[in-house]
């Protein structure tokens, strides 16, 4: 194969997500032909040139010269020209279950690498199932989840594992991950992938029985017998002593780090077990929140499964797409991620991982352009194979790496 022209393109680039990150891109990169301080050949794609060129404008003139291509997400032909021409392909075309299908399709058959931001776990099982073999062949990393859901979760408990090898010389056989403070909003994108979940839910059986299953990722021959626990509601943990809540994330987040475990061959065990959720306080008033905040995450889904309502909700109260926070409002946002890992002999291990972002935005856009370039320049296809990974899998120590020096992105023991 020639070598590509490119190394990354932004397919999607006027989404929310697409817009933000491309600022990132043409800030840490500069543009194809006038690189900055960290060289990287990059372009944008879209299926509207109006639209692109809107964005051209808005980023400045150092975007003057920066490689503009038209691909609507369901044109192979123009899609399988894109990925012919790049190392790497970054979708932010969600939800994906709607348009995410043949940009994956033609990076697997096709030997380009490719990395999205989706938080729709039915639908990675379809293009698991559907693409698995060709990617393989083809030699291209199929890289889903690389935002917010789910890189601090993976590569949270990889750190984890990695510093619980290197103090006990074995891994934790217990990991809970706990989220201790958030500031952001969600975006018209996002919820609406959130409601497309929810109404095919509604529709489907099988996809419930498949939301039920945490090893729903796994490849079959890997799943083990243990149970995993999933907090469904307001609950008081021991290990941090204070009351839980579900974590509306951790229907994807628990499905990548266990498959993440499977690929590896369970090296802490196969009776490795994962939960999250979100630390609500203390005492009563702890309680109260915990119960609260359950009771309203009730209640939307509730909305959100019965057509009038849902409709209601997203004509009256709910974000609409390609609407998000502003700027300030990214700038000003951030995470907090707690970990605790036992061991099967009974030692634990905190790790604490945070983001300087909003969560779903500022920080998933740095998230996201760096995966895409540490599997351009960093992960040779010698080191890893074609065929779909997790973060972890796939980039390891040189995302972790990649992730503390310029994403912002900082993993610590406590």
């Amino acid at each position: 194969m020639p070598t590509p022209r490119f190394d990354v393109i932004a397919f999607g680039a006027t989404s929310f997500v697409g817009q933000i990150l491309c600022r990132y891109l043409l800030a840490q990169f500069g543009s194809a032909k006038k690189p900055g301080a960290r060289p990287l050949r990059w372009a944008i794609a879209g299926r509207s040139r109006t639209k692109l060129n809107d964005l051209l404008a808005q980023l400045g003139v150092d975007a003057d010269e920066l490689p503009v291509f038209i691909a609507d997400a369901d044109d192979e032909a123009a899609l399988t020209a894109l990925a012919r021409q790049t190392r790497v392909i970054i979708s932010t075309v969600g939800p994906y279950a709607l348009f995410g299908d043949t940009p994956v399709k033609v990076c697997a058959e096709n030997g380009t690498d490719y990395c999205d931001l989706t938080g729709e776990a039915h639908w990675v099982r379809k293009m698991i199932a559907q693409h698995e073999e060709a990617a393989q062949k083809s030699g291209a990393r199929i890289v889903p989840c690389c935002g917010f859901d789910s890189i601090p979760s993976d590569l949270g408990v990889w750190y984890l594992q990695q510093q619980s090898m290197l103090h006990y010389g074995k891994g934790c056989v217990r990991v809970k991950m706990r989220v201790k403070a958030m500031r952001g909003a969600a975006s018209g994108g996002t919820v609406a992938s959130m409601l497309n979940i929810i109404r095919e839910a509604t529709k489907d059986p099988a996809l419930r029985r498949e939301y039920a299953n945490p090893y729903s990722l796994c490849p079959p021959e890997t799943i083990p017998k243990t149970r995993q626990h999933n907090i469904k509601g307001a609950a008081h943990d021991p290990d941090f002593g204070c009351w839980m809540a579900p974590f509306v994330m951790a229907a994807i987040n628990t499905r990548v780090v266990l498959r993440s475990h499977a690929l590896q061959g369970y090296p802490s065990g196969s009776d490795f077990r994962y939960d999250e959720g979100m630390m609500m306080g203390k005492g009563f008033s702890g309680q109260a929140r915990a119960l609260g905040f359950t009771a309203g995450l009730a209640a939307f889904i509730a909305g959100a499964a019965i057509a009038p309502t849902r409709w209601l909700m997203e004509k009256t109260i709910l974000p609409a797409p390609g609407s998000g926070p502003s700027p300030d409002a990214q700038e000003k946002g951030f995470w907090d991620y707690r970990f605790i890992g036992h061991t099967k002999d009974g030692r634990d291990l905190n790790v604490k991982v945070t983001g300087d972002r909003d969560p779903g935005y500022g920080s998933t856009a740095k998230m996201l352009g760096e995966a895409a370039v540490c599997l351009a320049l960093d992960v040779s296809k010698s080191a890893v194979g074609g065929g779909f990974w997790t973060p972890s899998t796939a980039m390891g120590e040189a995302l972790f790496f990649r992730l503390g020096k310029y994403a912002g992105v900082c993993f610590e023991t406590t």
